[in-house]
């Protein structure tokens, strides 16, 4: 799929948070992939809450990167940062570097509606729209500019066969899509996500709130989405990690009893088996092995 070219600026931020211990793994690959993010020092504020400090990672295209760790630990924090929806949040800031790319998300001029055309989000709940399973595929290139009957025809078609869903929607587009079960609504959304060709689909714990056979289903389809998209996806299930994700960043909460503070570090990062079978740091045995929350 033909990539666009990013309407930001490169740009350096500089910060002087202290460094944390942290093994960052630099995975070796038979064939090296393209840096979509780079993540160097990243600390991130609640108002004066730093839910996440010093994570350096990057994240590479048509590879499913897991994030893992504990409730807390900053997994979603991170994640939402790709694509700026924490700047909803009201006092929300980002201190270090994170460029898509090469180029800086967070510089002054970039528009925070373009970055999220180009990285789109799958939320843990299904949350199709009140509207038909057509509109709500349309929706995107509608609101994008698009007219065009035919050229709203083919994107929609093209985006649930993607999404696995086509065959069992195409006689019923104009019914709602508050209709269809849990899993079905989630491969909606993917078919929504996916409708305005972004460039990475970042999914926050998107089979949370599924059965198992829709889990299976929605791993499946990551799997297959990959080869058109990269994809970065917090989960809880490490089994779901093991299946679906090709690295693994394991998150954790380090607390500081003095000051009675608590924020999510990166502890470590590397291919998936590697992080499972061959952890380096002893909190990410812990945690994969159970014998941490």
């Amino acid at each position: 799929m033909e990539q666009p070219e990013p309407e930001v600026v490169a740009q350096t931020v500089s910060t002087n948070m202290p460094k944390l211990e942290t093994t960052v793994q630099a995975p070796a690959t038979d064939t090296p992939r393209a840096t979509i993010f780079d993540v160097q020092n990243v600390s991130i504020y609640y108002g004066s809450f730093k839910a996440v400090t010093d994570v350096s990672l990057p994240i590479h295209e048509h590879e499913v990167t897991a994030f893992i760790g504990s409730s807390g630990s900053g997994k979603s924090t991170v994640l939402r940062a790709f694509n700026r929806m924490n700047d909803l949040v009201v006092g929300a800031r980002l201190e270090g570097q994170m460029t898509y790319r090469g180029a800086d998300l967070y510089a002054k001029e970039v528009s925070p509606a373009a970055v999220r055309r180009r990285i789109g989000m799958v939320f843990q709940k299904p949350n199709p729209f009140p509207k038909s399973i057509y509109d709500n595929v349309a929706y995107g290139p509608r609101i994008n500019g698009e007219r065009n009957k035919a050229k709203l025809d083919e994107i929609v078609e093209r985006s649930l066969r993607a999404a696995v869903l086509w065959d069992e929607v195409k006689n019923r587009l104009k019914q709602s899509g508050l209709a269809l079960s849990g899993g079905q609504a989630q491969r909606l959304c993917i078919a929504r996500t996916i409708a305005v060709e972004p460039d990475v689909v970042l999914m926050d714990e998107p089979a949370s709130a599924l059965d198992p056979i829709a889990t299976l289903a929605i791993e499946d389809l990551i799997r297959e989405l990959k080869k058109n998209y990269t994809i970065v996806i917090v989960t809880h299930n490490m089994q779901q990690a093991t299946r679906v994700s090709d690295r693994t960043a394991f998150f954790s909460v380090l607390t500081d009893s003095k000051n009675d503070t608590r924020t999510g570090v990166l502890v470590e990062y590397g291919p998936t088996q590697q992080i499972f079978e061959d952890p380096h740091d002893s909190r990410t045995q812990a945690y994969v092995t159970g014998r941490m929350g």
